[in-house]
C-alpha cells in the first residue's frame, strides 16, 4: 500500500448548473499533482491539510477532521469507463481528478475503517470518514455522478493528521488497525440508505 500521487489546488471559480440557471461558485476541487513517482517531491502535511492546498468550504473539506482526502487508484478504470459513455471529449483521467490530495494504491473502501492509523514515514494519519460528494463534484464530472460515488462505495475518505511531517509520492503506507467497527464501505451504505429514506 502506497501513495502514488500527491495533489493540491487553489480556490477558484467553477461553473455549476444545478437547480436553475448556471452560476459560479468557489471551489478547490481542481487539483494537480505536485509529487509523483517520477518526481517524488516532499510535501508537508499539517493538522489543517497539505502545504499549498486550499479548501473553499470547510463544512465539507478542511479543518482537522477533513484535512487530507485520499482516493484509491483502483477506482479510476470504473470512472474512465463511465465518463466515456457520457462525454466524448474525455481523455485519460489525471490523478487528482476527483479532488483528492492522495491517490493511493492497495486498498478500497471495504478495507479501510474509521479509526485506522496510517504511518507514512514520519507522518501519522487517522481515517475519519467517507467523502460525501456535492454539487461541485457533479460540476467537475460534467453530469450527476455523485449518487454513483456513494451507491458503488467509491467515495474515498478523509484523513486527520495526527503527526505532521513530510510525505512523498511512492511512500509506503503502514496501517495500524483501530477497533474496525465501521468501514468506509459501511459508511457509504448508511449514507445511501439515508438518501433513499429522505427521498420517500
Amino acid at each position: 500500500m502506497r501513495i502514488l500521487t500527491i495533489s493540491t489546488g487553489k480556490v477558484a471559480k467553477i461553473l455549476v448548473n444545478e437547480g436553475g440557471p448556471a452560476r459560479t461558485v468557489h471551489s478547490a476541487i481542481n487539483k494537480a499533482p505536485v509529487s509523483t513517482l517520477n518526481n517524488p517531491q516532499g510535501v508537508f502535511a499539517g493538522h489543517l491539510g497539505l502545504e499549498q492546498d486550499e479548501q473553499a468550504d470547510h463544512n465539507v473539506h478542511g479543518g482537522p477532521g477533513m484535512a487530507v482526502y485520499a482516493y484509491p487508484v483502483e477506482h479510476y478504470p470504473f470512472w474512465q469507463n463511465l465518463l466515456e459513455t457520457q462525454r466524448s471529449d474525455l481523455r485519460i483521467l489525471p490523478h487528482g481528478f476527483f479532488g483528492e490530495n492522495l491517490t493511493v494504491e492497495g486498498f478500497v473502501e471495504k478495507d479501510v475503517f474509521e479509526g485506522d492509523v496510517w504511518t507514512v514515514g514520519e507522518v501519522e494519519f487517522m481515517v475519519e470518514k467517507l467523502r460525501e460528494p456535492c454539487f461541485k463534484f457533479d460540476a467537475k464530472i460534467g453530469f450527476s455522478a455523485g449518487p454513483s460515488m456513494i451507491l458503488t462505495a467509491r467515495s474515498g475518505w478523509y484523513l486527520r493528521v495526527l503527526t505532521p511531517g513530510i510525505i512523498h509520492a511512492g511512500d509506503v503506507i503502514e496501517v495500524s488497525a483501530g477497533e474496525r467497527l465501521v468501514s468506509i464501505a459501511d459508511q457509504n451504505a448508511m449514507t445511501a440508505q439515508k438518501r433513499r429514506l429522505s427521498a420517500n
